[in-house]
């Protein structure tokens, strides 16, 4: 069996909606939905689901960046990054965050 890595997931967002994103949940209710999906879909293994807010992230140079990336190039947020790779933004599909998940050794069950 291989060993799997404890992937992070990082999902850049904010409180206030993004303009284009007005009929989708909020940054905060991605960030849950997304994590539950994920549990579901690969249940006894574990991640890790951070939430960033573009417009207050954590003191981790990575996060700043990525977070000014975000305003900078005008990203629909929330945006879903599994180590540095875009896996979704503004309204993620699921599809796509698990193929990638799956790269790292994760198996759905």
């Amino acid at each position: 069996m291989m060993n799997l890595i404890n992937v992070e997931i990082v999902l850049y967002g904010a409180e206030s909606l993004c303009p284009s994103c007005v009929h989708l949940p909020s940054s905060k209710e991605t960030y849950e939905w997304l994590q539950a999906a994920i549990a579901r879909k690969f249940p006894n293994q574990s991640f890790q689901m951070t939430y960033v807010d573009i417009h207050q992230p954590p003191e981790v140079q990575e996060k700043q960046s990525f977070a000014k990336r975000v305003m900078d190039e005008d990203l629909f947020y929330p945006v879903v990054v599994i180590k540095d790779k875009i896996v979704g933004e503004g309204n993620p599909r699921l599809k796509t965050i698990f193929s990638e998940m799956e790269k790292y050794g994760y198996k759905a069950e």
